[in-house]
Formats: structure tokens, sequence, C-alpha cells
């Protein structure tokens, strides 16, 4: 519904003739003269209009004004920013022109009455604003937080943005927020992130967005731990928390274990400590030192280790031998799945034709300490287990907004019984695939509650190389289970001396006397 005024400015520009009539319609941004007038407006004997053209650069104006000379005027003028108008408007009552169309517009509108009030209300609004004066002309500053904040508009997950007017904040910072510099801008845009109030959703220089996508390659440099935010299950909700050490790391050697809490990193507390941070105070040319400060349990560790080369080959496979007669005993393949980088389903597949080679009649598909990674690498490694049904729902804050699921065509191994190993480091893509596999009933989980971490976070590049983790969605399981911070609950908790590691593992399936012992029936038993 439109609004009509009549009324006239003052304009303190001498290019432009005084008291001219106008028309102000439709309340939101971008004001631009138009050269038509929608009926009933358009009668020659009241109004003639005048040229079109447009106001640029006025984030808090109406988005339509229409402009008309009287007829006695001559057609042309120049249009100035709406921002150089002066303070004074004045309110013309225009009685004799109002009343030749105001049965037309009491037809059209029963609130007529309102609306002019309510225009004159935008038009007064209006006027008090235009007495300042800025330049509208967006820097490159400014242009790097719009990317960024249209970035978080378009993908974040919580569409209130944590109950703020999301439009608003990004006026105001544009506003007040000084953007002269490079820093500056980074600072701006780390300010509107932290509104959210989401520990996952950060903005990431360039040399830090590198380091965060290398974790998602074959290899990097540092000391083999995957870090995290506490969940509030350890008892702490502030600094970081070891998800898992890579087996054969530095970290993994000195006895780093899930849980443990990282106090300090070379002295640097991490109590305000974000994990790229981390990441990048833990990452450092191989062979140099880096000194961590622990909590494992009561006690504090000051725990020194070099850097090296971690490789991040995501599969390690074995056949395991349980009792049986000779070479008749039943053969179990074991698949150690340490992280979701781009060779994991491809590793995953190559694992499995070459156990079933051996005639391996069940697998074990250990999951534990892996913190996850590629999203779309856990999808297609469930595809490989199931035959058919969903793997995740994906949700916003209106519900489920898109479903993930297979129809078998993807399928290697769906007859063989299958055992999933979890713990607490068990976490992200880990815990969907664990899911699916539960809740589709294709395999039986054992271990300890897993670390719960039930968001998605996707990665984008800004343009000057810099980039933002923004949390997408939240998942749920096959079943509809929300495990964020609560984890996914195995099916049955293993021999707390269960070791981690490949080689020790077979001799839990093979030596009946072993504190750590499973038979076959009782390990593949639902």
């Amino acid at each position: 519904m439109e609004v009509l005024v009549l009324g006239t400015f003052t304009f303190s520009s001498a290019s432009l003739s005084p008291h001219q009539s106008f028309i102000i319609s439709k309340s939101l941004k971008n004001p631009t003269f138009h050269s038509q007038v929608h009926q009933p407006w358009n009668s020659e004997k009241l109004l003639r209009p005048v040229e079109k053209t447009r106001f640029w650069g006025c984030p808090s104006c109406l988005n339509e004004v229409y402009c008309y000379k009287k007829a006695s005027r001559k057609n042309k003028f120049v249009v100035q920013s709406i921002w150089r108008l002066s303070k004074r408007f004045e309110f013309q009552q225009c009685s004799k022109n109002l009343s030749k169309f105001s049965a037309n517009f009491n037809e059209r509108s029963p609130f007529s009455g309102c609306l002019v009030v309510f225009g004159v209300m935008l038009a007064v609004t209006l006027s008090a604003a235009v007495s300042k004066s800025p330049s509208w002309a967006l820097s490159e500053e400014n242009r790097l937080f719009l990317e960024a904040w249209r970035t978080i508009d378009r993908a974040y997950v919580d569409k209130t943005f944590n109950g703020q007017s999301w439009f608003r904040y990004r006026e105001n910072a544009l506003l007040n927020e000084p953007m002269t510099t490079r820093g500056e801008t980074y600072a701006a845009i780390r300010k509107m992130i932290a509104t959210l109030d989401d520990p996952f959703t950060r903005f990431l220089e360039p040399e830090k967005f590198k380091s965060l996508r290398s974790g998602t390659q074959s290899a990097l440099t540092g000391v083999g731990l995957s870090i995290g935010y506490p969940t509030g299950k350890e008892g702490s909700s502030s600094g970081l928390v070891v998800i898992s050490a890579a087996p054969g790391g530095p970290a993994y050697r000195a006895g780093v274990s899930p849980g443990d809490f990282i106090l300090a990193i070379d002295d640097k507390s991490t109590e305000n400590m974000t994990i790229y941070d981390a990441a990048e105070r833990l990452q450092g040319p191989e062979g140099t030192g880096v000194e961590l400060t622990l909590r494992q349990g009561l006690e504090i560790r000051n725990l020194p280790l070099i850097r090296e080369r971690v490789s991040l080959n995501p599969v390690k496979s074995r056949i395991c031998k349980t009792p049986g007669m000779g070479n008749d005993a039943p053969l179990v393949g074991y698949i150690k799945l340490t992280s979701f980088n781009q060779n994991s389903s491809g590793a995953v597949k190559e694992a499995i034709e070459t156990l079933r080679k051996e005639n391996v009649n069940a697998f074990v598909l250990d999951l534990r300490d892996n913190s996850g990674g590629l999203f779309p690498e856990g999808i297609e490694i469930a595809k490989i287990w199931l035959d058919k049904g969903v793997i995740v729902y994906i949700c916003d804050s209106r519900g489920v907004r898109d479903i993930y699921d297979t129809d078998g065509s993807n399928a290697v191994a769906v007859s063989e019984p299958l055992v999933v190993l979890v713990n607490k480091g068990t976490a992200s893509a880990s815990e969907i695939l664990a899911g699916a596999l539960k809740d589709n009933k294709r395999a039986v989980l054992f271990g300890e509650p897993t670390f719960g971490k039930g968001k998605i976070q996707s990665v984008f590049e800004l343009s000057d190389g810099s980039g933002l983790a923004v949390t997408v969605a939240r998942y749920e399981t096959p079943s509809h289970t929300d495990i964020d911070k609560i984890g996914i609950i195995p099916d049955h908790r293993l021999p707390a001396s269960f070791p981690k590691d490949d080689e020790n593992f077979c001799g839990c399936l093979q030596d009946p006397a072993s504190a750590c012992y499973l038979n076959r029936v009782e390990l593949f038993s639902r």
C-alpha cells in the first residue's frame, strides 16, 4: 500500500527551486525519482512529473520518492543528494489540490487519513536525518566488511542472529566502526561475529585460513593434536580440550589423551584463545619446540614437544584371527580411520577390498580419537556400508532443511557383520558416521559416549585471502537424535584395558586369558 504526502522541501542548494511538491512511497531503501505517477495521482491538472533519477548512498532513506514540479514550472532541474537537503520541512495544506482527489483517494484506501499522517511522520523523520552530509562511497575496507557480513547473512544457521537485527548491525557498523586500515576492518569483522556468541563461527586471517585448510590435506608439521572447545561435560566451559592425538605423533607418544585440558601453550594462557590461534601456535617448522601445560585429571603437566611432519594417512588396516580350528578360524578385518580428509573414503574402500581378498567375514571400524574433518567424506563413507536409508538430517532453526540418504548405489560392504568403536575423542563427522550406522542397525557400537559436536561449519574464503568458518547447520541422526553436547551413546562398553592401537587390538580377540578379551560372538552380538 502506498502512502501519499503532499508538502514541500526547502532546498539549501541553489540548483533546486524551492517548494517542490512531492509524494513519498514505500518505506524501504534507495529512494528513486519516477517519471510517472501511479493512479490516481497522475492528474495533469494537479501535478506534472519531472525526469527520473536515483538517490545513491542513503542507507536509511525511504525506498521511493516521487517528485513533481507544478505544471507552471519548467521541466528540468538537477536533483541533489538527499543528504544535502536542509533540515527545514514545510508542510503545505494544499487544500485545494487535496480536495480534487480526496474522494478517489478515500475510495482506494479507507485508511487514507492514517496513511497521510503516517507519511507526514516519515517525512519529518526524513527531514531530521538529511542534515548530515557523510560520503557513502564504499571504500575497499567497507566492501571487505560487507563481504563478510553477506556471507554470514546467507549461511548462518540461526536466522535470528542471536536475537538481533542483522541489517541494523551492518548499518551501525558502517557508520560507527573505524575501517581505514585492514587491521581495523578485521577487528570490525571479529566484533560483528562476537555478537553471535558462537565459538565455532570464527574469522580467520589469511595465514590462519591457510592453516585451517592444511588440516584437510595429507600431512602437516606440528605435534599431532586435534583440539576443540569444552562442551561442558568435562566440568569447564573455557580454555581448550584435546579431542584426539594422532597415533604415532609427538603428543601421542608423550601420553596426551582425549579429554586432557590445554591450559597454556608456550606459557600463553588458553582461557580466551581460539582453536585457530592454538593451531597456529602448535604448528611450526619441523624440529622446533613447543611446550604445553596440560591438566590430566587432577595432575598438571608441563610437556615439551618437538614438532615433526605428521602423516595424516587416514586409514590403517589389518587382519585379526579369532579362536577357531587352525586355518579355518574366522577372520576379522580391522580398519582404523583417523580423520576425514580428502583421501578418506577412497582409502576405506581400498582397505575393504584388500581385506576381502584375505577372506575376512566381519569388520571392525575404529573411530576412536577421530575428531572429524570434511563433512562430505563422512557421508561418502556411510554410503559404503549402507544399502539404503537416511544418513543424517540437516536442520536449522525452523527444522529439517535437508536430508542426506543413500539408495545403495555406492555400497561396498553391506552384508558382513560390522562393529564400530567410539570414545570421547570421536567427534563431528565421526559422530555422523557412527550415528548413521547405529540408527540404521547396520553396526553395533562399542566404547564410551562420543564428544557431542552436533553442529556443522562451512569454510568460506574472502576476497583478500582471509576466511570465515561459519556454523551453517546442526544435524540429527536418522532417529532424529540431537547429539550436540551429549554425544552418541554406544550399545556396549569396552573393557577399561582395551587398547587403542591396531597391533594390540587383535590380541584382545585371540587370547581368552587377556583382560581385554572379547570373543567374536560377544563382539558382533546385538
